[in-house]
């Protein structure tokens, strides 16, 4: 490639790319901290000025002892990411390993990888990552990828690659985030082929608290809270008696809260085995399964779920594969939903569900509203009307 110095700087140099196309580029060479002769080079710029414009930032870098950002300036997102990953994994526990390299390899690879580190604008990096994130996920899973995105890019600031984190207040909206309550609800068709999907995984826990929701209509604090004394197996009955988050165990949300329902064969079956899941469990931990024991479990360490666990659950279950989405409270919505759908009183449902009929009737509304159209229709059908 033939060049010609510009007379604007001796390190500025004019050339024609293979499409006979004017472009400019620089070359600059200096000693690193180390007295080691260095050279920094860029090209393909289409104007004089604007590979000035460059080669003015890396003499001034070099200037403010920042040789370093110079010497890193073609790396990759995807060769910093491996680097970082690599250098801090073992600081991390394997949980924490495992979703961080899914993360890597299935969001922040494939779309920003091929971008230069020091490229990267705040813009692209909105439409390119963030915005294309918001098609799939939901803002509060783009959040924990922009997140991490983030610890990365302050750990390039840390190690004098990059001069400043340019990814901070990034816009992470998405407009259809709010899901409607006539929305966050499995059809009864919908809920088997979901809970089919999470039973394949092979991950017992977490399908038998999902089975136990769905099947109960229960408040995500009472699965937690619940022990296997409140489960009669004769009677195939459950108890609920008290609800348990961060803040640890309390009294159920209500008086009508307490309450003693019947559960369905299914999940009298999954939990009798899950029973027998957990006593293994416990033993290979040199402990036994007690009646005061909660339910659900850690595979990890046979201790008690966060409360947490089933949300980092089902985050993971929507990412990995195309189903509806709802929350963990619409598992509850589910259970009146359908309940609902098959006529049945809205006192039993409210008995069922822990609250009064009235609070049923107001946050079900619209499906009564449906049940009552379908009343009318069935009656005009019966007197041919």
């Amino acid at each position: 490639m033939k060049s010609e110095k510009s007379k604007k700087d001796d390190h500025l140099f004019s050339y024609y790319n293979a499409k006979k196309e004017k472009r400019w580029k620089y070359r600059y060479k200096y000693y690193d901290a180390l007295g080691n002769r260095k050279e920094a080079s860029g090209q393909g710029f289409k104007s004089e000025n604007d590979a000035y414009r460059e080669l003015l930032k890396v003499k001034s870098a070099i200037l403010n002892g920042e040789s370093k950002q110079i010497e890193n300036s073609n790396l990759t997102v995807t060769e910093w990411i491996d680097i970082w990953f690599e250098t801090n994994k073992n600081q991390w526990k394997d949980p924490t390993i495992y979703n961080r390299n899914i993360t890597i390899n299935k969001h922040i690879k494939p779309l920003l990888g091929r971008y230069k580190l020091r490229k990267l604008d705040k813009a692209t990096y909105q439409r390119v990552f963030i915005n294309k994130l918001l098609t799939k996920f939901k803002s509060r899973t783009v959040e924990n990828y922009h997140t991490l995105f983030k610890i990365a890019i302050n750990s390039a600031v840390e190690n004098e690659i990059l001069d400043r984190n340019r990814f901070v207040k990034i816009k992470i909206k998405d407009d259809q985030e709010i899901v409607q309550p006539n929305e966050n609800f499995y059809t009864a068709a919908e809920l088997k082929k979901f809970l089919d999907l999470v039973k394949s995984t092979g991950k017992v826990t977490q399908y038998s608290m999902i089975l136990f929701l769905a099947s109960t209509g229960a408040r995500k604090g009472e699965a937690l809270g619940l022990k296997w004394s409140d489960i009669d197996f004769n009677k195939n009955t459950i108890t609920i008696s008290r609800t348990r988050d961060s803040k640890g165990i309390r009294s159920p949300k209500t008086k009508n809260s307490y309450r003693t329902i019947r559960g369905g064969g299914e999940l009298m079956k999954q939990l009798k085995l899950y029973r027998k899941w957990c006593k293994e469990l416990k033993l290979s931990f040199g402990s036994h399964l007690e009646d005061n024991d909660f339910v659900f479990i850690n595979k990890s360490n046979a201790k008690h779920v966060s409360g947490n666990f089933l949300n980092y659950a089902l985050y993971k279950i929507f990412d990995e594969n195309d189903i509806k989405r709802i929350t963990v409270h619409g598992l509850r919505h589910t259970h009146a939903t359908i309940l609902i759908g098959k006529k049945i009183p809205a006192r039993a449902i409210a008995d069922r569900l822990g609250n009064t009929p009235e609070m049923i009737h107001q946050v079900y509304s619209h499906s009564f509203e449906e049940l009552e159209i379908e009343t009318v229709d069935a009656f005009e059908d019966a007197m041919n009307l």
